[in-house]
Formats: structure tokens, sequence, C-alpha cells
């Protein structure tokens, strides 16, 4: 780690988050790769407090400590008044009884589930319902997604500059999809590339630029892959967004972390995009989107290799034609949410053999990068 010049080590979460702060100063977004149980929830927190300490909150975050603002009355008595209940205490609330959000969580909401909500301001109180009966107990993965919904018509109002949330210039967002499915895990990766681009493109009320800066820290691969792609492509009519791509780690057992600066190649959080799709494979448990994430994998090999066209990883393969014609035809640029296409078996051991084949012509040691991995399941 000595030789690498793109690593930081940091002996305490104070002197990191300091320096993601410095990061997240210059820039629209920072983005931040790391396994589970490596400090991510307490980095936003240190990140959050830098400020307070100084007595100005600037950061609006969501994470673990966001989900525990709202809490479950499940009626163990009666059986049927079954909410959650809101901590109107904490700042995140604010002024959000006066900013009549239901419409903006309620059309987030339905890109994820198929339950409606309605909140009780006198009591503070969520209450769930569907078509079929009122006052339902949803499911722990629901109830984040719905927490999630919440965040994010807050950050509109923040966007806005609403004045109840004047006092926000960072938003911090920590592992949005810890609860959630590949196929959700995408859209929220979209939906949030998309509120980070407005928050870039902030103004104030004289027309001068005013951004909302982002951290966004995450284990999850496929999220962070999508996160990088969405914010790295251009978009009509709207300004380049500034980020910096990080992978946090904890090299050793004495308590420091490191900070490797990634750059735009092919590096780790990708070889860990690898590693869940190899999950997939031998869980059984592959999708057509799944065609598109390996697209993109082979788009930052190429790029890394100097061309600009993926074709040249699958130069000489056996099956390169083939490779290439499903990846023209199975990956796309819009993911389903509610009706996930279950690859045919054909499809399936088709990726099977274009992952090996990968895999074993850049000779990625996954593994080594994720000890939880299973071996590779062999081709039927």
């Amino acid at each position: 780690m000595k030789n690498n010049p793109k690593v930081k080590s940091y002996k305490t979460l104070s002197t990191l988050a300091n320096r993601i702060r410095q990061e997240a100063q210059s820039r629209h977004c920072v983005l931040l790769f790391a396994y589970n149980r490596t400090g991510k929830t307490r980095l936003s927190m240190e990140f959050k407090d830098k400020s307070k300490r100084k007595g100005a909150t600037d950061t609006l975050y969501f994470n673990a400590f966001t989900e525990d603002l709202f809490t479950w009355n499940n009626d163990l008595d009666g059986d049927t008044d079954r909410h959650l209940t809101i901590n109107k205490g904490s700042t995140f609330f604010s002024g959000m009884k006066e900013l009549a959000l239901e419409p903006d969580i309620s059309g987030y909401l339905s890109r994820y589930a198929d339950f409606d909500f309605d909140i009780d301001y006198d009591e503070w109180a969520v209450f769930f319902r569907n078509s079929d009966a009122n006052r339902i107990k949803i499911s722990r993965g629901e109830e984040n997604i719905f927490i999630w919904c919440v965040f994010m018509a807050i950050c509109e109002r923040v966007i806005d500059g609403h004045e109840s949330y004047h006092w926000v210039r960072y938003l911090y967002i920590d592992d949005p999809v810890s609860s959630l499915d590949d196929n959700n895990a995408i859209a929220v990766a979209c939906d949030l590339a998309a509120l980070v681009r407005n928050a870039a493109s902030r103004n104030n009320t004289s027309g001068t630029p005013d951004p909302i800066r982002t951290v966004v820290s995450s284990h999850h691969a496929l999220f962070f892959n999508v996160m990088c792609n969405e914010l790295g492509r251009s978009r009509e009519g709207q300004g380049k967004i500034d980020i910096k791509r990080f992978f946090m780690h904890q090299p050793g057992t004495g308590g420091e972390y490191a900070l490797q600066s990634t750059g735009d190649t092919p590096y780790l959080q990708h070889v860990a995009v690898l590693v869940e799709l190899q999950r997939c494979i031998n869980e059984d448990r592959l999708y057509t989107y799944h065609f598109n994430a390996m697209r993109s994998i082979l788009e930052k090999i190429a790029t890394f290799l100097g061309h600009g066209d993926l074709r040249v990883c699958l130069k000489d393969l056996d099956d390169e034609a083939l490779y290439n014609r499903a990846l023209n035809l199975l990956s796309h640029g819009k993911y389903s949410v509610s009706d996930p296409t279950v690859m045919g078996e054909d499809n399936k051991q088709l990726f099977r053999r274009m992952f090996d084949d990968i895999v074993k012509r850049f000779e990625f040691a996954l593994p080594e990068l994720s000890p939880e991995a299973k071996p590779m399941k062999t081709n039927p």
C-alpha cells in the first residue's frame, strides 16, 4: 500500500471525515465504496458532527440512525391499530407538516411498492394500507423504502431552497439499499443520481450557482456501479457533474482507515460488481439486467486499455460474436422495478460462459477481494 500514491491512511474517523469534507467542498458528489463493518455509518455521523461542534449543523443525512426516527406501534393488545410513529423532535422533519410532502412521497413510493399511506400530524403517525386492508403491517424492506421516499421528498424541498431547510449544505447518504433487492437497488440509484444532478445545478434566488454537495457511501456493488455510470454520463442541457470516487477499507487490525482514490478505471468496485455477479450465478439468481452490469464492466475495462469500444475485451474469444450480440440485445438503460425479467436457461448458460471467459482473460482474483464469495459454479 505504501507504494501506491493513490492510497492514503488515516488514524481516526475524525481525520478521515476531514478529508471527505475537503473533497465535498470542491465537488458536486463524493462516492465511497466500502464493505460492511468498515465504519461507513460512523463516518457519516462524524462528517455531520464536524459542523455541529461549530454550532451550525449543515448536513442532512440518511443512514441507520435516520431509520430509527421511525418506530413501530404494533398494537399488541388490539392487533388492529398498527402504525409507524415519527420522532417529530428531529431536525430531519423541520417544517414537514407545512410542506405537504405526501404527493412527492407517493410519487417515489409508487415506483417501488404497491401500498399506500396516510400521515396523521396530530399524532405524528403513519398508517399503511393496500387494496385489501387498512392499517397493515409492512415488511422491513417496505418500511425502509418508505423512509427513503420521505428522505427524497425532503431533499427536493432542500434543493428548492425552502426556508425550513436553509441550513443544509450537504446531503450524506449511507447505504440506502441495505434491505432492498437488486431491482429496487438499481431504481433507487437512478433516482438518486437524478437528484444529485439537480442538487449540483441549484441556483439561489439571484441566479448565482449555489449547489448542494452530496456524499454517498455503499457496500452494494451494483448500486454503486449504477451511481458511477449515471453520474459519469453527460446529459443534454445539463452541466458535467464533478465526482470523486474512493474505495474505503481497514487494511489491518490497528484501527487505521485507508482511502484509495480510484479515478475512472476498472478499479475495485468494478471487481466487486463481478463478485456480486458471481454470487448471482452461484445462487441461480440471474436477471436480464445483469447483462447491463456486465456491459458496464467491459466498457470500463476498454477505457482503461485505451479503447473506445468494449468489443476489444471480447476479441478472439470462442463465442465473441455471440457475446457481442447478447450484450447489444439484452443490455439496456431502463430497469424494471416491479417486474424484473428472469433470464431463460439458454441466456443463463451464455452469461455463465461469458462471465468465466472475462474473469479468466483478465485474471480477476475475485475470492481475494471478497472472502465471503463462493467458488465459481462450473458451467452445466
